[in-house]
């Protein structure tokens, strides 16, 4: 598919196997985990996820993706990045300045609907204050009662790594507060995020070289590797015209493989590249690989392969309401004890694509 300028002098693809910026995917896929067995820690997986996931208004400057919530999540988006700034007493989504017409609550409403009518499934949520250069002060108690009143237990928000059993129909909370607990450390995983993209090339290089440690990494480790970027003379629909193509043929020379990518977080993906992603999980569904026996809760690691920014942060599972680096644990385990039964096991193949769409 593709759209021509007047005249038809300029062609210029809007949806291929790599990029997608029409206002609907071409991939669909809403029940992936769910042929995945409960035993599989989250590190262990390989995700798709958007950058700025709700940053659909704005200038070409600013603007990240063009299918809404609900779009991401059917077409096998597993991760979100939520932006959000305390303004009038409530959390609302923003890009920079730009607001997104959405509201936290709107957005944990929408989509533990998604996970109502998918209880295989589990999404993982890093929410984060926009601009946090300007904090407010009642940001985090805003959050933390936020996804006590809507998160209707089904929202982890502990320490540790879960495995896929424990948070079926549910949020994860990936969390980067400074002083509050209130999820999974963000800053304690291993991180590619660099952003500021002033080299195409070089972005792609970075991003290649994290993707290659999160196969190779410690399976305890959550990986998560930005595709997404942005600079003084590029903007995130170039940046992804560049990268998503590279990222597509590099996961291809290894499909279906046993291959563990991490989170792989990205703008205006493309169907075939959510599938390479969606799919390298596929030996852990079909006996190829023998899930090992774990424990309740995988805990938090320092990584031993440092990616562009690998943080060190405490874990402290079994700490009061104080840790040693003077972080406060707020009340909130009380979210997420109930475990969700488990989901009848299903194949993962192709056939949750839509078809002749790669």
């Amino acid at each position: 598919q593709g759209t021509c300028s007047p005249g038809g002098m300029e062609v210029q693809c809007r949806c291929s196997a790599a990029f997608d910026c029409m206002p609907q995917p071409a991939a669909c896929c809403p029940d992936w985990m769910a042929g995945l067995p409960d035993a599989l820690p989250l590190s262990r997986l390989s995700i798709p996820g958007t950058h700025d996931s709700l940053s659909l208004f704005g200038s070409r400057r600013l603007r990240c993706q063009s299918w809404g919530l609900e779009a991401q999540l059917a077409a096998g988006v597993r991760f979100l990045d939520v932006r959000c700034k305390l303004a009038r007493g409530e959390l609302h989504i923003y890009h920079l300045c730009t607001f997104q017409r959405a509201s936290l609550r709107g957005v944990l409403r929408r989509t533990l609907r998604f996970l109502r009518a998918h209880p295989g499934e589990a999404v993982l949520m890093r929410i984060k204050e926009e601009l946090p250069i300007f904090p407010r002060p009642g940001f985090a108690a805003r959050l933390h009662r936020c996804l006590l009143e809507e998160g209707q237990g089904r929202v982890w928000c502990r320490e540790e790594v879960p495995t896929l059993g424990q948070v079926r129909g549910k949020i994860v909370v990936l969390e980067a507060l400074a002083q509050e607990v209130l999820g999974i450390p963000y800053e304690q995983l291993s991180i590619s995020d660099a952003w500021n993209v002033l080299s195409l090339e070089r972005k792609w290089a970075r991003a290649r070289r994290h993707l290659e440690r999160a196969a190779g990494g410690d399976p305890t480790t959550m990986h998560l590797t930005f595709c997404s970027g942005n600079g003084l003379f590029t903007c995130p629909e170039e940046v992804a015209r560049f990268v998503n193509p590279r990222c597509y043929q590099h996961l291809r020379r290894r499909a279906g493989q046993p291959v563990r990518w991490g989170v792989v977080i990205m703008d205006f993906p493309g169907a075939g590249l959510l599938r390479l992603i969606v799919e390298s999980n596929a030996p852990w569904a079909s006996g190829h690989i023998t899930a090992a026996p774990s424990t309740p809760t995988v805990p938090l690691r320092q990584p031993h392969g440092r990616g562009d920014r690998c943080h060190s942060r405490h874990s402290s599972t079994h700490c009061p309401r104080r840790c040693p680096s003077g972080r406060t644990l707020l009340p909130a385990p009380r979210l997420c004890r109930r475990t969700s039964a488990p989901v009848e096991q299903k194949r993962i193949s192709s056939s949750c694509w839509a078809p002749g769409n790669l």
